[in-house]
């Protein structure tokens, strides 16, 4: 209230928009793997997606042919489209974004359906996302990327084990087994102590007898 009220003169000077503005919807294409569900949870259904399928060949020899979707339309009719923003929410490839544009207005109604050459132009738009809390937890995807790469690293920074080039001597023989590992056997493999004879002559000796 204490300041003093200014025009903006538009077009001439172009308002500065938050980077979450809804303005119009971006198309990165090369995330796009068909899968319809933003056209399935649109409220509006302002979005049309034609594709077909394509074999494509095994990666190594002996494997089996895999099919794929190709996309041939993705277009938005923003005459329908009330800029809820579900479509970027449900796609779950990141292929979907929001640009700050607004000024897309048409004279003919069939004009504000967007084809996709012309979505992909709106990507250019797109703000770069937010910087991350530094106190935040790191994303999987970075995570998983880093343990790998450092795994790399450390199996090519180990030096290999030493290899010996010499044959095997075959004059040695074997290590015998100590007995303790086999107590059965080896009180089977060693004969018993004779016992000793006593000292003293048998009294029943009948040569002594004799004499």
């Amino acid at each position: 209230m204490t300041k003093k009220t200014v025009t903006a003169q538009y077009p001439d000077a172009q308002p500065e928009l938050p980077p979450r503005t809804r303005g119009v919807i971006g198309l990165f294409e090369e995330n796009c793997t068909v899968c319809m569900l933003c056209a399935r949870e649109c409220p509006d259904w302002c979005i049309y997606i034609d594709s077909h399928k394509e074999t494509v060949p095994p990666a190594a020899p002996g494997g089996r042919e895999r099919s794929r979707n190709v996309l041939d339309r993705f277009a938005i009719d923003f005459a329908l489209c009330m800029y809820c923003g579900i479509c970027i929410e449900v796609c779950p490839f990141d292929a979907l974004f929001w640009s700050p544009e607004f000024e897309y207005a048409e004279t003919d109604i069939h004009e504000l359906t967007h084809e996709r050459d012309k979505l992909r132009e709106w990507m250019w738009t797109v703000p770069a996302p937010p910087a991350l809390d530094p106190a935040a937890e790191e994303p999987k995807e970075l995570a998983a990327a880093r343990k790998s790469a450092e795994k790399l690293a450390a199996a090519q920074t180990d030096p290999p084990a030493p290899v010996s080039t010499e044959p095997p001597n075959q004059a040695e023989p074997t290590a015998r087994p100590e007995s303790s590992a086999h107590p059965e056997s080896s009180a089977q493999a060693e004969p018993t102590a004779r016992p000793e004879r006593s000292a003293q002559p048998d009294s029943a000796d009948p040569q002594e007898g004799e004499s």
